[in-house]
């Protein structure tokens, strides 16, 4: 029923009547809402909103459909029934049907390596996606304020000084610490545009640390130390094991449990200053927040899987065109696509070749034309 037709009728009854004005009210009120309650049925049954929920179910699906298929895929096949038990007999006894080597493979292998892909792209995806809200620039990757060049050189430097695998790893986490903090400290000086002082602070600071590596390289054995210091560059899960993610795992929940809760007051940040303030939200405290939870979970990822680029930059943007720009939603899928697409491509690289691909590779391969692809789509619509 038309409302402003049903409001006509009530008027012309009141008119050719004399009735009360007050039944008048409290009737229209009822037959208002009488005629808008099965339009705002209809209209929650189709809303956008539940679209978007209705996505993040089937992305959650493939999630877990990737996750528990990465543990059949490599050299040695182990199929999916027996992957189940072996993972369900950790915690609850099943008679065994399976042999010792098959439990081996899947719980000291593939378990460590395909928990650790999930969180890094998780990770990596959820820190380019912030990024490019909290700078309003679609470019914006993970590395941007310079913690990738910052872990890049302290694994160069542990490589070079024979630290060993752990010493590697906490070296690679602190300097890229080091970077993003020295980054945040240039740009305070920008009192104008902080997020312009974030920006060219943070590609000074690369630049300086990508020149140290550089310098690294140059110096270090070319028998040994150069090709370890540039195959960890490349970026690989060859070396996970279940160990690294008693290191990774605490530093990914602190970085990434806070940025969930906060994925509706990022919405908040991507406005103006002046806008934001305007709705109570106070932006530097949230920015402050931003900064570190993204720095820790980029600075562990570097730290444990080497340079690992293009993940941050593409998978944004397609969670975007998926669900929208609302981070209540756009967050969630962020995190299960990245997750997912990491599972896959680490899937690709154990198994394209012999001798394995790095990761690194992989994700630029696929990366960039498929990054191509989606600035080639939005200049058609444009036109």
């Amino acid at each position: 029923m038309n409302i402003n037709s049903l409001l006509k009728d009530n008027f012309s009854l009141l008119r050719n009547s004399k009735g009360c004005l007050f039944c008048f009210k409290i009737y229209n009120l009822y037959m208002i809402k009488k005629a808008c309650k099965p339009i705002t049925k209809d209209a929650e049954t189709h809303s956008p909103m539940s679209r978007n929920r209705q996505k993040l179910l089937f992305l959650g699906i493939i999630f877990v459909f990737v996750f528990f298929g990465s543990f059949s895929v490599g050299r040695y096949p182990v199929p999916p029934w027996d992957v189940l038990k072996i993972i369900i007999n950790e915690l609850i006894p099943l008679e065994q049907t399976w042999n010792d080597q098959m439990s081996l493979v899947v719980l000291n292998i593939r378990l460590p390596r395909v928990i650790a892909a999930a969180l890094i792209g998780c990770a990596l995806s959820t820190a380019g996606g912030i990024y490019q809200g909290m700078f309003k620039n679609p470019m914006v990757s993970p590395d941007i304020l310079g913690s990738s060049a910052g872990a890049g050189f302290g694994a160069a430097l542990g490589i070079l000084c024979a630290f060993g695998y752990y010493g590697i790893s906490i070296s690679a986490f602190i300097f890229g610490l080091i970077a993003v903090i020295v980054a945040v400290a240039a740009a305070s000086r920008f009192r104008s545009n902080v997020t312009l002082g974030l920006v060219l602070a943070g590609i000074m600071i690369g630049s300086l640390f990508q020149a140290c590596t550089s310098f690294i390289k140059l110096v270090a054995d070319p028998t040994d130390e150069l090709p370890a210091i540039t195959y960890w560059l490349m970026g690989s899960l060859a070396s996970i094991r279940i160990y690294d993610l008693q290191m990774l795992l605490p530093v990914m929940l602190v970085g990434l449990i806070p940025l969930f809760f906060l994925r509706w007051r990022l919405n908040v940040i991507t406005l103006s200053e002046e806008e934001a303030r305007s709705l109570g939200v106070n932006t530097k405290r949230i920015r402050i927040l931003v900064i570190l939870c993204a720095t820790l979970v980029t600075a562990a990822s570097v730290a444990v899987s080497g340079m690992i680029g293009w993940v941050g930059l593409v998978i944004p943007h397609f969670a975007r065109k998926l669900v929208g720009c609302d981070y209540k939603i756009l967050l969630p899928a962020i995190m299960l696509i990245g997750g997912s697409f990491l599972m896959v491509v680490d899937n690709v690289a154990r198994t394209l070749t012999t001798s394995e691909v790095p990761i690194g590779i992989l994700t630029a391969f696929i990366g960039a034309p498929f990054f191509l692809y989606l600035i080639l789509q939005g200049g058609k619509k444009r036109l």
